[in-house]
């Protein structure tokens, strides 16, 4: 499987205008099908019919928060296997090694570049195909 067959991304942000952008570097820069959700409740219920190769998820939101998120993805038997990567400021090497710990596959510094994302997430997301193979 090449680093060209990731597809789907769900993309859970909770900031309209990072979305906005998340979204837009994810589908004209990286070709990807993308579908957002604002809300760790709002991800679960699209998680399902939306089939997503990799999840990228904030770490920061209100209500269930995206390590909380991430359990209920992890719970759900659709996304029990797919890869997650959190997006989020919170990158000190002790948050960074919790978010693995978790069984994250990696993280994504924000503020993020819209021109080197699609890359970088494709890159993780081939590694972790490879690793699987």
């Amino acid at each position: 499987m090449s680093r060209l067959d990731l597809k789907r991304v769900l993309y859970v942000e909770d900031e309209p205008n990072i979305r906005t952008v998340g979204r837009f570097a994810l589908e004209e820069v990286g070709g990807m099908t993308v579908e957002t959700a604002a809300s760790g409740q709002e991800a679960l219920e699209k998680a399902r019919l939306f089939a997503p190769d990799v999840v990228l998820l904030d770490v920061m939101m209100p209500g269930m928060d995206g390590v909380e998120t991430f359990r209920a993805l992890r719970s759900l038997e659709s996304t029990a296997c797919v890869p997650i990567i959190f997006m989020t400021a919170k990158v000190q090497p002790q948050e960074v090694a919790s978010y693995k710990n978790l069984g994250a596959l990696a993280v994504i510094a924000k503020p993020f570049d819209p021109l080197t994302l699609p890359d970088e997430v494709r890159t993780l997301w081939a590694g972790h195909r490879e690793e699987g193979s």
